[in-house]
């Protein structure tokens, strides 16, 4: 009688999960348009203020949620706030470039970047946190290599944009697990240090008078806002996180991507070279060899994990 019980209440949760996911992804996946509608506004001055309008607004959330806990014990302990700053940083130069990339039209770029980011999580975690990387693996990182490599011969440049969202991203990610922090009390310490910085600059800003964020109501409520978008995603991950497993997660992240790939395509109409078209069919060629060696590793250690229980 207990075991259909089980099973019920597992179900909804699960449900829910997914829910929260695709929103999470299909927020993130839609940045792009949220950001392009910032017109005549600089890519800096778009992240200055989505640093202290994020903090701002996480302030609310933690007070609201009751998660000031986590973020005291963080601030008492200057030890942890070295990794926290270096953190804020990387985080900081992803959303700026990520920014830029939209403003240039160059999505496509950015997709392709963030198609990288598990792929070189992986090659992080061999080479500094000195993890076994399995046979698929390599091979999907090494066709990651033949993709840039394709661009660079191809187009005659390197594809920065890619490689330093995918690295920024991905060292973040790598610096990331080494902070006690959950994601929200983990971003808000992050703003929180960016704050003064921010706030200095909005006023030097204001003060050269070459600032825009009083041009206009709409791009005043657009600036503020790029806080609230910042945090809403992280907070339908966070739901996410606490009820599927980390297989059905990482499936789920190539939703991010794919969206902005399709964004690039259809809304912006940036053009597909035939070598960037060769660079994102290696890409997922190498997340399908990569996904199938996550997948099988999971399969083969779970009947190992049950014989033992």
């Amino acid at each position: 009688m207990g075991q259909p019980t089980t099973s019920a209440t597992r179900d909804p949760e699960a449900t829910k999960g997914v829910a929260f996911g695709l929103g999470a992804y299909v927020m993130w996946g839609c940045f792009p348009l949220f950001f392009a509608l910032f017109d005549g506004v600089p890519a800096l001055e778009i992240l200055i203020h989505r640093v202290l309008w994020s903090c701002l607004f996480l302030v609310l959330l933690v007070s609201v949620l009751g998660r000031w806990s986590p973020v005291i014990s963080a601030l008492r302990e200057p030890g942890r706030l070295g990794r926290v700053l270096a953190c804020a940083l990387l985080i900081a130069l992803n959303w700026g470039i990520y920014i830029y990339a939209v403003e240039s039209r160059q999505v496509l770029q950015a997709s392709l970047g963030y198609f990288m980011t598990p792929l070189v999580n992986v090659a992080l975690g061999m080479l500094v946190l000195h993890e076994r990387m399995h046979r698929l693996q390599g091979v999907a990182v090494i066709l990651a290599g033949i993709a840039i490599a394709i661009q660079l011969v191809g187009l005659g440049e390197l594809p920065w944009i890619t490689l330093a969202l995918a690295f920024s991203f991905g060292t973040y990610g790598l610096l990331r697990k080494q902070v006690p922090l959950d994601g929200l009390s983990g971003l808000f310490v992050e703003t929180l240090l960016l704050f003064p910085v921010a706030l200095a600059a909005v006023a030097w800003l204001g003060a050269q008078g070459t600032g825009h964020f009083t041009d206009s109501p709409s791009t005043t409520a657009l600036l503020i806002a790029s806080g609230v978008i910042t945090a809403l995603p992280l907070l339908a991950f966070a739901g996410a996180a606490r009820r599927l497993r980390l297989a059905t997660i990482g499936f789920l992240m190539y939703i991010n991507p794919s969206i902005q790939f399709g964004i690039a395509l259809l809304v912006f109409h940036e053009p597909l070279a035939p070598q960037q078209l060769a660079s994102f069919l290696l890409i997922w060629a190498g997340l399908a060899l990569y996904s199938w060696s996550a997948w099988s590793s999971r399969t083969r250690t779970a009947p190992a994990a049950a014989s033992h229980k």
